[in-house]
């Protein structure tokens, strides 16, 4: 689905997309360019379903931390201090205002829900990674 490119981004249009694709989520607006998207995924039947908060922020890389169940107290590929998803690395992948959290950030975030579950099993981390040697890399 393609959407047309503006120079004004619309959160009424990230609204409309998540509807559309996730319609479990459910937007509440933070501010005039802040949308919480607050839903439920379930990556297969045999893991849990995951409560998930993704925070649109324009410019801004989207927020996304695990509501429910609770993380293990030190997992891998989450920032430490914001206790948010590390779904990309910013040499990797530049997020903008007119991408839509519906066609990135929902799938990725599955992913790392199917590879954290995964890790809780194995202790390996089979997902993708990126070297994290750059500082401050937080969201």
């Amino acid at each position: 689905m393609a959407f047309p490119k503006s120079k004004h981004f619309n959160t009424n249009i990230q609204i409309w997309a998540m509807k559309s694709a996730y319609p479990q989520f459910k937007a509440k607006r933070r501010s005039e360019f802040e949308i919480e998207f607050i839903g439920t995924l379930q990556v297969k039947p045999e893991f849990p379903v995951y409560t998930v908060s993704i925070t649109y922020r324009g410019s801004s890389s989207p927020l996304v931390k695990i509501v429910n169940p609770a993380l293990v107290l030190e997992p891998p590929h989450i920032y430490k201090e914001s206790r948010t998803l590390c779904l990309f690395h910013p040499d990797n992948f530049k997020w903008s205002k007119e991408k839509l959290i519906s066609q990135n950030i929902v799938s990725w975030t599955s992913a790392w829900i199917y590879f954290y579950e995964v890790w809780l099993e194995t202790k390996v981390w089979y997902g993708p990674e990126a070297s994290h040697n750059i500082p401050n890399i937080q969201p």
